[in-house]
C-alpha cells in the first residue's frame, strides 16, 4: 500500500509526510513511544529558518556593539580586547592608534546601520 502512495507523491515534502505517517502507524501498531521533541507538531508554528538566521545575526551584532562600547569606555579585560581585535581583523587598525575612539564609533555606527537594514529586511518579507 505504501508503494502506491509514494509513486503518486509529487514532491519531497509530500513524500516526507507519507513516510512519517507510515512510521507513525507502525509505531502505534507495535506500541512504541514516540518522542515529539525532534519534530514540529504544526508546520505553521515553527519560525522560518531565514528569520532565525536574521535574528541570530542581529543578536551577534548587538553583542559586538556592547563589547565595543565597553572597550571605548575603558574596559580592557582580555575577552573584551580579544573581541575588539576580531572586530577590526583584516584592517590596518591597531588598538594603540591615537584615533581608535573614532574608529570604534564608526564601527559601532556601521553595525547599527546593518542591524536596522536586517530588521527592515525581516519585516518586509
Amino acid at each position: 500500500m505504501l508503494v502506491t502512495y509514494l509513486e503518486a507523491s509529487r514532491d519531497l515534502c509530500e513524500t516526507d509526510s507519507i513516510l512519517f505517517g507510515a512510521a507513525l502507524a507502525v509505531c502505534r501498531i507495535i506500541g512504541a513511544k514516540l518522542p515529539m521533541a525532534g519534530r514540529a507538531t504544526q508546520q505553521g508554528s515553527a519560525i522560518p529558518a531565514w528569520r532565525k538566521r536574521i535574528e541570530d545575526r542581529i543578536a551577534k551584532a548587538r553583542a559586538l556593539i556592547g563589547r565595543l562600547i565597553s572597550f571605548r569606555s575603558g574596559n580592557i579585560r582580555p575577552r573584551v580586547v580579544r573581541t575588539v581585535r576580531m572586530a577590526f581583523a583584516g584592517t590596518n587598525i591597531s588598538l594603540s592608534q591615537p584615533d581608535i575612539t573614532q574608529k570604534l564609533t564608526e564601527r559601532i555606527d556601521d553595525l547599527k546601520q546593518k542591524i536596522a537594514a536586517w530588521g527592515e529586511a525581516d519585516s518586509t518579507i
